[in-house]
């Protein structure tokens, strides 16, 4: 079959590979479309460790079951299916308590960190366990599809967060997942939401996505201020920090008010400051949030009922073939170019 190879740092190609093998538990999916992830673009330069050459990456997709395993009986070729990017066991205590994002034995599609190594959706066909596949509605077709497992991000760190009537939410960085993050959190309740980042343009598909208030942080003065004058001099309830700089961790904690919760989604830089004092004695709830756990079928839903939108927010869709180009033009800081949705021609 013909898939995209990372087969050296900054280096792609469209080439020929082995076709996955359909194992007894597993099921064989004709590839429609396959996103390509912020952490792909950063593991293509080798930075992250997590996609070490040669690799299939991709875990962001959807597509037509073509073939089920001798074990699998509640799914069958033709049906038209998403699956999550977190292979779980099923079996560890972190499975057996739901949290199936924290699996003991947890792989990633797409990824290769020197533990494992699994081949991604940036191909004409791959295979994954039967139990993390989900079947999608007619409605919605294979593009938005696509998005569900990024859906999926900010609809679980919205739901780890608490939230009353009348809350006030901030979401960090207005990126593909603060999209996503900020129109969950519109859905969880918060009466306002507002949304930081530098760039004029995201805040504008903000602000049509829901959220209530903008903020420009490199243009816009000081953030607590802002968000203290829109709250009654208190802070924000809650933070979503949706980056996972050093400035923008920060500039979360600050946000909220005395007891308030600090969501942390983004991870680009694996250390930051912590102000413990502040953390302390405003005694702040500070906890990461990590991909999802069981969110799928209701983020189907919320797509399918267009209660979240991921129009604006596909840049792109393109044929897998011209993948590497999109690579380089990504990893260069494509003006304007959110989320590029990779088609394999099948």
């Amino acid at each position: 079959m013909k898939a995209l190879l990372l087969t050296e740092y900054k280096r792609m190609s469209y080439t020929t590979v082995a076709d996955p093998v359909c194992g007894p538990s597993d099921v064989l999916i004709q590839v429609k479309a396959c996103g390509i992830c912020g952490s792909d673009i950063h593991g293509y330069d080798g930075s992250t460790g997590r996609r070490i050459p040669p690799l299939v990456m991709g875990h962001e997709a959807a597509g037509v079951i073509t073939g089920v395993g001798a074990d699998v009986k509640h799914l069958s070729p033709g049906q038209r299916v998403t699956f999550d990017s977190t292979v779980f066991c099923g079996e560890c205590v972190h499975c057996k308590r739901g949290d199936v994002n924290l699996c003991d034995n947890r792989q990633v599609l797409g990824v290769s960190c020197g533990d494992y190594r699994r081949h991604g959706a940036f191909a004409e066909f791959v295979t994954v366990p039967a139990r993390i596949v989900h079947v999608l509605p007619d409605a919605l077709g294979f593009n938005e599809a696509a998005m569900i497992e990024a859906v999926s991000v900010g609809v679980h760190a919205v739901r780890l967060t608490p939230c009353a009537p009348g809350d006030t939410a901030v979401v960090v960085g207005t990126g593909m997942i603060g999209l996503l993050t900020l129109q969950a959190a519109k859905i969880a309740g918060f009466a306002q939401v507002i949304a930081v980042d530098t760039e004029d343009a995201r805040l504008d598909v903000a602000c049509e996505l829901g959220a209530t208030h903008r903020f420009n942080a490199k243009t816009g003065g000081d953030l607590t201020e802002f968000v203290k004058s829109l709250t009654k001099g208190q802070g924000a309830d809650a933070a979503f920090e949706c980056v996972g700089l050093n400035a923008t961790v920060l500039s979360a904690i600050h946000a909220v008010r005395k007891g308030g919760t600090v969501t942390l989604v983004g991870n680009l830089t694996p250390k930051t400051e912590l102000p413990l004092q502040i953390v302390v004695t405003r005694q702040l709830r500070l906890q990461g949030s990590c991909a999802s756990a069981g969110e799928i079928p209701r983020c189907i839903e919320l797509l399918a009922t267009k209660q979240i939108k991921v129009d604006k927010i596909i840049s792109a869709v393109v044929p897998l073939e011209q993948g590497a180009d999109w690579f380089a033009k990504l990893y260069a800081g494509a003006p304007g170019v959110m989320k590029v949705i990779l088609a394999p021609q099948n």
